[in-house]
């Protein structure tokens, strides 16, 4: 009549056992599938960011084509705000830039038309 009884309370140890392994298994699955969502948010935020950054430089680059006539330029930095994105170069109607938020790197270029009103031809990442 003991023995049974130590049968029924090493069965109900092991029982609560894996259940707690179960439930920490759980809950550290749930934990890292948030900080790696976490992670990817931030990630875009970044994109978003260098993005914006470089689409400044682009507008400066043609503000710069608009006020001096054969504007060419390679390697200007500009500072917008607390950050600094660069023109990369221009060219003729070609103006590329490029900027870098905590490793978010965009690179833009953009195709401008000249003879007119500086309207935009293309516009693409590289």
């Amino acid at each position: 009549m003991i023995q049974k009884n130590y049968k029924n309370g090493f069965v109900a140890l092991i029982t609560a056992i894996i259940l707690s392994l179960i439930l920490i298994v759980v809950t550290v699955t749930l934990n890292r599938s948030s900080f790696f969502t976490r992670s990817a948010i931030l990630e875009a935020e970044y994109k978003e960011m260098s993005s914006a950054l470089a689409e400044a430089c682009v507008d400066v680059a043609m503000l710069r084509i608009a006020t001096t006539p054969g504007y060419s330029i390679s390697n200007d930095p500009v500072i917008v705000g607390t950050e600094t994105c660069t023109i990369d170069s221009v060219s003729g109607g070609t103006i590329q830039t490029s900027a870098d938020v905590n490793k978010s790197i965009t690179r833009l270029e953009v195709i401008v038309d000249l003879s007119d009103d500086l309207s935009v031809v293309s516009w693409n990442e590289i």
